[in-house]
């Protein structure tokens, strides 16, 4: 999208518009004008991140502010599994499942596909996995309290975004078929479609006998799990998204009712980096020397 002076200059003057309520901070096209697919994401495929080079592997268009006191950017830049994949330290498939979580439950809460990093909660399981993902690609900290984890051991391996300019907020987890951990339910009732390449059922068996094993796995079967881990991952990623992970509007959502209480701040830091980001700019460019 080409973006002419006059179109940056209506950018300049309308992001002085403040959001209420249930309503969007702005919107896009019609009080603000962001430019999107500026920057190229990382979709070359590397040792620490094969995955990328599927044809559905989560590419995100993220909005942010300038710096710690600015107002928003008027463009996007892209994020792939392999930047989350250097900020989480390893490629896993956690890391992956809750790219794919997240990117589901960004097309109900952004349906233009610009992630608005300013406006994010999430809640996540235990895992640092999910936790990693979520606050990577939404913003949210456990010192700003908008970051919490479920208080139900259930929810371990789902999310749950709030969006809070426009009071939505949904639930995303996968399918039930393309789950592989002992002991917990899929918390959203849909199915997978199709068949897997790794049987799920021999992979749950393995991550039983490897966690028993403690500190002396088999050598042979911690290889094993990981090798079922990469084909599992990269089958999922060679389909649309939609077809292993399911999404869910959750009415009336009040925070507390889900997060642990006894993991988050009682005095939470107040976050600065968003203050000024609907901040009016001058009249003119140049007003002549400050008095």
């Amino acid at each position: 999208m080409k973006c002419t002076a006059s179109v940056l200059l209506l950018l300049m003057v309308c992001l002085t518009t403040i959001a209420f309520a249930g309503e969007p901070t702005y919107h896009q096209g019609q009080d603000i004008f962001i430019e999107t697919g500026v920057t190229p994401p990382d979709q070359v495929p590397t040792w620490f991140a094969p995955m990328v080079a599927q044809p559905y592997a989560p590419v995100f268009e993220i909005l942010a502010t300038r710096g710690t006191q600015g107002r928003y950017y008027p463009y996007t830049y892209a994020v792939t599994l392999k930047d989350m994949v250097k900020f989480h330290g390893h490629d896993c498939e956690g890391l992956s499942h809750v790219a794919c979580c997240c990117k589901v439950a960004f097309a109900v809460l952004f349906p233009d596909g610009i992630i608005d990093r300013s406006v994010l909660w999430g809640i996540t399981g235990n895992s640092p996995c999910w936790s990693d993902g979520v606050a990577f690609l939404t913003g949210a900290r456990i010192q700003y309290g908008n970051l919490a984890y479920f208080k139900e051991k259930k929810y371990g391996h789902a999310i749950i975004l709030y969006r809070e300019d426009t009071d939505m907020a949904v639930m995303a987890t996968w399918k039930h078929g393309i789950d592989n951990i002992p002991g917990e339910p899929v918390v959203l009732p849909e199915k997978i479609a199709w068949k897997p390449v790794v049987d799920m059922q021999e992979v749950l068996e393995l991550k039983k006998v490897v966690k028993k094993a403690g500190e002396h796995p088999d050598p042979y079967q911690v290889d094993l799990m990981r090798y079922f881990q990469y084909r599992h991952i990269n089958d999922i990623l060679s389909r649309p998204l939609e077809e292993s992970y399911q999404v869910q509007k959750m009415e009336n959502f009040a925070w507390a009712e889900w997060v642990d209480s006894e993991k988050i701040m009682p005095k939470p830091h107040k976050r600065g980096d968003i203050r000024l980001k609907n901040y009016p700019f001058r009249e003119r460019p140049i007003a002549g020397p400050r008095k």
